[in-house]
């Protein structure tokens, strides 16, 4: 019986659990890193189901260098009873050494931040997309959006002088 959720393997959104689209509008994304997630029993369940938000989301560098996913939130799984998780804990992301020390070296050097940008499903694993970001004033808000609509007034254009 085949289901009516299940996505294709070419499909561009085929497992995306959750996006950011609010860390797009407000920052300047300068380069994106996949990292794992480390996940309780019953929040994978949940995250599966798609129950969650990463809109508040940060990530957090500690002194050990551990890199730390802060602010988001993970519905607790219906079935899960007296084992459910608590929805606000902070979650340890898995990454390189290396990796989090060069981004730790960026956030303290240039004021840079780290945000979360799209939870999905890779090979049945649940990764998360962060991206380093530089935070945009209102000017920069602006250009992003004259330049969107110019593209697609361009778009729309083009599709009409193709298809007269």
């Amino acid at each position: 019986m085949a289901g009516k959720n299940k996505k294709k393997k070419n499909d561009p959104g085929a497992g995306v659990l959750a996006t950011n689209r609010k860390a797009l509008h407000d920052y300047s994304i300068l380069e994106k890193i996949e990292a794992g997630i480390v996940l309780s029993g019953t929040e994978v369940k949940s995250v599966k189901q798609g129950h969650i938000s990463i809109q508040e989301g940060y990530i957090h560098i500690d002194e050990r260098m551990e890199a730390w996913l802060v602010g988001s939130t993970i519905q607790p799984y219906e079935h899960g009873n007296v084992f459910n998780h608590n929805q606000t804990r902070e979650r340890k992301l898995l990454l390189h050494k290396k990796e989090i020390a060069r981004l730790y070296g960026k956030i303290r050097e240039k004021g840079l931040t780290i945000v979360p940008l799209k939870v999905y499903l890779s090979r049945g694993k649940i990764k998360i997309r962060i991206g380093l970001a530089k935070g945009k004033n209102v000017v920069d808000k602006r250009d992003t959006i004259k330049k969107r609509e110019s593209d697609r007034d361009s778009r729309r254009a083009m599709r009409s002088y193709n298809n007269p």
